[in-house]
């Protein structure tokens, strides 16, 4: 949205979910002070295909429609009403990593480089026609935090990059080519446990993975629920609270502890 304005436009409506639901979501971002800074309208909703938020689009008489970091998927009436179609950003490289959780599979599967696809939405789940990507290197010791922090900066650059041809109409749109396309499942916060029987490799990978601004990985112990943030090095000892696998062990530094119920 800033960069939006930082490219001199404007936008005619925000719509975001309801105070109640966002507190539940990794990363929210409230939009109020923002809107009420700029007059920007702010709705609302509770969905995307509400018949609320169609008739906020609706009345606005929308150009593009942009939907990002967004968990619903639009229907073919929210599709449609903007008059010239509605754009999302998607935080991989589509057709790769075509769902949820882009972040935390990305240091999970060990790549070595992500990225951000501005592309336009149609019927499926991330398979529209591509605008423009931007790469974004993954570090060795890459976290969910600081990837999450490269990750907005890159949404910001590539709708800078983007801005120009968006306002003229001279969007150029590249069909994805199905046959590289792949699918990465929704996460809970029970798939951020750690066991024993892990490797360390694996454990380390995970918590880098999970950590803010997700829920945590996190491991039971004697009636408590260690969560933990951060870690040292494998097979290194970086002090702090000390978590045995089956090869070996990591000292977490960065933790909290829960009383089990």
């Amino acid at each position: 949205m800033q960069a939006i304005y930082d490219c001199g436009g404007e936008l005619a409506l925000a719509l975001t979910l309801r105070d109640d639901q966002a507190r539940a979501k990794s990363g929210r971002i409230y939009l109020d002070e923002f809107c009420a800074s700029r007059g920007v309208p702010l709705v609302k909703i509770g969905h995307v295909n509400d018949e609320a938020a169609l008739t906020a689009v609706r009345d606005a008489r929308v150009d593009w429609l942009f939907i990002v970091g967004w968990s619903q998927i639009a229907g073919p009436a929210m599709l449609q009403t903007p008059s010239h179609g509605v754009l999302g950003m998607h935080p991989t490289l589509l057709p790769q990593g075509r769902g949820r959780a882009a972040i935390p599979w990305a240091i999970l599967r060990g790549l070595p480089v992500t990225g951000v696809t501005l592309f336009k939405l149609d019927a499926g789940v991330d398979t529209g026609p591509i605008l423009a990507q931007r790469r974004v290197t993954i570090e060795d010791r890459e976290t969910a935090t600081t990837l999450y922090a490269k990750m907005e900066r890159a949404h910001g650059e590539l709708l800078s990059e983007s801005w120009s041809a968006i306002v003229a109409d001279r969007v150029s749109l590249q069909p994805q080519d199905q046959s590289r396309a792949t699918l990465w499942p929704g996460r809970k916060p029970e798939d951020g446990r750690l066991t024993a029987e892990m490797s360390v490799a694996e454990a380390d990978r995970l918590i880098r993975a999970v950590t803010h601004p997700y829920p945590g990985a996190f491991i039971d112990e004697a009636g408590l629920r260690l969560r933990i943030w951060a870690a040292g090095r494998p097979m290194e000892d970086a002090g702090g609270r000390r978590v045995t696998f089956r090869d070996g062990w990591l000292d977490a530094t960065q933790w909290d502890e829960e009383q089990m119920v």
